[in-house]
């Protein structure tokens, strides 16, 4: 990823290098040292990954992050967060690039600071923001992780409850299924005791008063309905 402050110091030690360099001498790689190679050397002397002394309460506070990352004070103040407002000011922000950059290192010359302790400045925060931000990645994978592996066990719990309420549910209809069986067994049985009783009083009285069907069936008309 492209950065502000490499594109700018390239810039300014490129400007730097040719105002050193005399009249009739003529720029070669073997003869001068690019500006690659300053930002390689000032990155260099800066430790990879700053430690985080205090624990930071604010993710969204970039300050408290330089702070737990304990980022020295900039000399003069001369910080790159200060670079970077003076650059976005009313008076410079609408001027030439190169004009921009002459105004800024005029102020950093009058103010005693060099350009390349700006510069470690930027780095030491850019560093502070990536190695806060891979402890961030590692906390949300983590975390990820984590519940992840609980609602895979919670899913497991839901599975087997369904599963055995299931089965529950399957065991009520068999029982269900089997007294009706049994029950249809003997309505027929009884309704076959029925009738051989219904014969047999048939023999004695006009109208038989055993019944031979089903009790929830509707009754049968009486003969004084069917009369009228």
């Amino acid at each position: 990823m492209s950065k502000k402050w490499y594109n700018y110091i390239v810039s300014v030690d490129e400007e730097n290098s040719a105002e050193q360099r005399p009249a009739n001498v003529t720029k070669t790689p073997e003869g001068t040292r690019s500006a690659a190679q300053s930002v390689a050397e000032i990155a260099s002397s800066i430790a990879a990954e700053p430690k985080f002394t205090t624990p930071v309460s604010d993710p969204t506070s970039f300050d408290e992050i330089y702070k737990a990352a304990e980022i020295p004070s900039a000399p003069q103040g001369y910080s790159i967060l200060k670079v970077s407002q003076m650059l976005e000011s009313e008076r410079i922000r609408t001027l030439p690039s190169d004009v921009k950059r002459s105004s800024i290192l005029v102020a950093l010359d009058a103010a005693g600071v060099d350009v390349k302790e700006v510069i470690q400045d930027a780095i030491r925060r850019d560093r502070a923001l990536d190695t806060y931000e891979r402890v961030q990645q590692r906390a949300v994978e983590e975390l990820e992780g984590r519940k992840t592996k609980e609602n895979s066990e919670i899913q497991a719990k839901i599975d087997a409850y369904v599963t055995e309420q299931r089965a529950k549910i399957q065991s009520n209809n068999d029982a269900i299924s089997r007294e009706k069986e049994r029950f249809t067994g003997w309505r027929l049985k009884k309704q076959q005791e029925e009738k051989k009783i219904a014969d047999a009083v048939g023999y004695f009285v006009s109208e038989n008063p055993i019944t031979t069907g089903d009790v929830n069936a509707p009754a049968p008309p009486s003969k004084t309905a069917q009369r009228s």
